[in-house]
């Protein structure tokens, strides 16, 4: 195996700026903002702030859920926030998510408006709030939890540090992509374990566990993340894997939380914001580029 390197770490770190590959313009080792921005708001009780990452639509696709329950309080406004130009360190936004990350949601249904940050505490937060998507009895409420909770602490080996060392950084580095392709596999083969024994994650039910791991792992498994990642990893040998994503891929709302805030892919399917259930049908990128 090849990794033999002259670096020898410093006592103590210094930032480099030019050190970073493809993020390198926007990673920095501090918080706070960098300018006054304010956020726009809608006219809806929910404002998400957001783009349309793995992150970012697990929570469009569990907003476009909950209305087609039925829950008229779940309509929202969702407003683009491009993390390659920095919006997320925008005075408003880091107000909302002091963290800098999208997703970012602001409910002014109450007397105050009420931030939640962080996509599994939005999912549980809604979830709560309308009372769907999370098993009320015990048992199913805690096996929903620990897989949602799993699929915090795993995709960051998977985009962080799968997908950064396999797609985005400056120089391939073996050890690197070695270490967390095996790590990236794991994680497929536990969620494949779990889905020969059952239909959803937390059990015979679709929940919050599957919106969170869905646009992740089964996105993986389908071949859209990191070129060809999906090829590399052997992801369609894992069918258990395969045949949950397919069947969550025929949900509508799915398809409709897929293209909110998207900005890449084909224009059909891009819907840069969403202010109105009708924008599916008039707003996509390719109708507004045809407009003019």
């Amino acid at each position: 195996m090849s990794g033999t390197s002259d670096y020898t770490p410093p006592k103590v770190w210094t930032w480099n700026k030019a050190n970073g590959g493809t993020f390198a313009n926007i990673n920095r080792p501090i918080a706070g903002p960098t300018h006054e921005k304010e956020l726009p708001v809608g006219r809806h009780p929910l404002q998400l702030y957001s783009l349309g990452t793995p992150n970012g639509q697990k929570v469009t696709i569990l907003l476009e859920e909950l209305l087609a329950l039925g829950h008229a309080g779940a309509e929202y406004d969702a407003w683009l926030i491009k993390i390659s130009s920095g919006d997320q360190f925008g005075s408003g936004f880091v107000e909302v998510n002091p963290n800098s990350k999208i997703p970012a949601l602001l409910d002014r249904s109450g007397e105050k408006p009420l931030r939640v940050f962080e996509s599994g505490a939005i999912l549980l937060y809604l979830a709560e709030k309308f009372g769907a998507f999370l098993p009320a009895d015990p048992a199913g409420r805690a096996e929903c939890l620990s897989w949602l909770f799993w699929q915090m602490g795993s995709a960051p080996y998977l985009g962080g540090g799968f997908g950064h060392f396999f797609a985005y950084a400056p120089m391939k580095i073996e050890y690197a992509i070695d270490r967390f392709a095996m790590e990236a596999k794991r994680q497929l083969d536990v969620l494949d374990r779990r889905l020969a024994e059952s239909p959803y994650l937390g059990g015979a039910d679709y929940t919050i566990a599957d919106i969170a791991v869905f646009p992740w792992y089964g996105g993986l498994a389908k071949g859209w993340h990191y070129g060809a990642a999906g090829e590399f990893l052997a992801a369609q040998e894992y069918t258990n894997v395969l045949r949950w994503a397919d069947a969550i891929l025929e949900r509508p709302a799915v398809n409709r939380g897929r293209i909110v805030n998207r900005i890449n892919g084909p224009l059909s399917e891009q819907l840069r914001e969403r202010h109105d259930a009708g924008d599916f049908e008039t707003r996509t990128q390719d109708k507004l580029e045809a407009a003019g």
